[in-house]
């Protein structure tokens, strides 16, 4: 994705921000679109679908913390990057950002230099994000959005479980993944499930996708082999 079709919205009621920070990011190449509050910042982003959101803590209106979280329900913004503008030493602020939904912080006062910077490294991680949405290892392609598989073109239909643990080890072949860490990643505090739980959904996998994609490390776990 070039520059000029990086859409990024700047939400501050400091008109002073809005000008110096979208001026450097303007510079830079990127479309910059400006928001006074919350309110505003919520209906630009469903509007414009940016693809890095900067939002301001402390506004009049709607607050970022709230705005934040009206953003993460919105299906087309998935993949957007939030970040969020605090003043020094507002560690509550970082805290609640992070639960609304935030990826990340900027803290307040910023040199032009080192925004644009963080900038290019939190657009970085939206292209990372982008492209890990889709994983592909020989024939087999996942496509984590749709919740698709798809084997030598022919496309395969499994439960939400086991399409997980699939992505999970597909994500890295060759990896070793512990059990622990499987029924972590998987299953997570949802119910309380043992080992057993994992045996039953590899064989089911074995039994659509073939044995030798699934390799058991015997008292360790299981790894995904092309």
């Amino acid at each position: 994705m070039k520059k000029q079709d990086i859409k990024i919205l700047l939400v501050d009621d400091e008109p002073d921000i809005l000008e110096i920070v979208g001026y450097n990011l303007s510079s830079e190449g990127y479309q910059v679109i400006t928001a006074e509050n919350g309110s505003e910042g919520v209906k630009k982003a469903k509007k414009e679908l940016p693809q890095l959101i900067i939002l301001d803590v402390m506004m009049p209106e709607m607050d970022g913390i709230e705005a934040c979280e009206m953003i993460r329900k919105i299906p087309d913004l998935k993949n957007s990057i939030i970040t969020f503008l605090t003043a020094r030493g507002e560690d509550y602020s970082q805290v609640a950002g992070f639960e609304a939904g935030a990826d990340d912080y900027i803290t307040k006062p910023i040199k032009p230099k080192v925004l644009v910077s963080k900038v290019k490294a939190l657009l970085r991680r939206y292209k990372d994000e982008e492209v890990s949405n889709t994983v592909k290892v020989g024939s087999l392609v996942i496509n984590r959005d749709e919740y698709k598989i798809t084997s030598k073109g022919k496309e395969i239909v499994l439960p939400r479980k086991e399409f997980e643990l699939l992505s999970l080890l597909a994500s890295k072949p060759g990896k070793v993944f512990k059990r622990d860490e499987i029924l972590d990643t998987v299953w997570g505090n949802e119910v309380v499930v043992g080992g057993r739980t994992i045996d039953v959904h590899i064989r089911k996998l074995r039994e659509k996708l073939g044995d030798k994609s699934f390799k058991t490390i015997k008292g360790v776990g299981y790894k995904f082999v092309d």
